[in-house]
């Protein structure tokens, strides 16, 4: 896979150790940490930097140094990413047998308005079945994705279930690429099954959480019970939770003598 974004690293920094803490952290301590992730300082203070600019953290000053905390905004991703890894997870076997349909019709000249729209139906776990026709497991809020983009007139939005002659099996294929979808789990467990990528706690722990992430951000959580038997994200995501575990006391004592914090300022 390809190597992680330094705001991506970062971001798994501040969910461990600053969210919902109240406090900041300093500048040099960031660096201590990526200089362990193989980061220059440099490619450390320039990403500190343009996720100022993007309101995706705020500086703070203490005498002569310079302290980093989040924003609303942040802190509002961060916590859909906590929800996304350790509530829902990658494998859905609980599924109540409901699916969400949305079905569509664009002018042909709106090209702009349905790749937009089909890029948040991909992101939101819908897959097309046919036409513009897109299912997704489970309750999901589409009404909220098509009045955003103001394709309300355009669009209608069911829940169903399936009848009993539904292969569901069958559906679930020719909606998803699912070969593209376990890749990406066969990519993790290539990397963090045998021999992990780093031997330093800290080091690992964030690239494991900013890694698996990655794998599951797109996953449209897809009944287990349909997909192949040896679906990957059941082994990979066993994996994951046992290596944060096994991390988890190790990063948070070198983390102790390393970050140097101070509350944050009220805004």
């Amino acid at each position: 896979m390809p190597p992680l974004r330094p705001q991506t690293l970062m971001f798994m920094l501040f969910g461990d150790f600053v969210l919902d803490r109240g406090v900041c952290v300093f500048s040099g301590s960031v660096i201590d940490v990526f200089d362990r992730l193989g980061i220059t300082s440099h490619a450390t203070r320039s990403t500190l930097a343009r996720m100022v600019n993007r309101g995706l953290l705020r500086r703070q000053r203490h005498g002569r140094r310079m302290y980093f905390g989040l924003t609303d905004r942040s802190t509002a991703l961060l916590h859909d990413g906590r929800t996304r890894i350790w509530r829902t997870g990658a494998v859905n076997d609980a599924w109540d047998g409901d699916w969400t349909l949305l079905c569509f019709s664009l002018p042909e000249s709106w090209q702009r308005q349905r790749h937009d729209l089909r890029s948040q139906l991909a992101w939101s776990g819908f897959g097309p079945l046919q036409g513009g026709l897109w299912i997704a497991p489970g309750s999901v809020p589409a009404q909220d994705i098509v009045t955003g983009l103001g394709l309300s007139a355009h669009a209608r939005v069911f829940h169903a279930r399936a009848g009993s002659l539904t292969d569901i099996a069958g559906m679930v294929r020719d909606a998803y690429d699912l070969t593209g979808l376990a890749s990406r789990y066969q990519e993790f467990l290539s990397r963090w099954e045998d021999r992990p990528p780093f031997t330093d706690p800290l080091a690992a722990r964030l690239s494991l959480i900013a890694e698996w992430l990655d794998a599951i951000r797109r996953d449209p959580r897809l009944p287990v019970e349909h997909l192949p038997a040896d679906w990957p994200a059941v082994r990979a995501q066993k994996l994951f939770r046992d290596l944060e575990q096994q991390y988890l006391e190790p990063s948070r004592e070198l983390a102790t003598g390393l970050l140097d914090l101070r509350p944050a300022e009220i805004s």
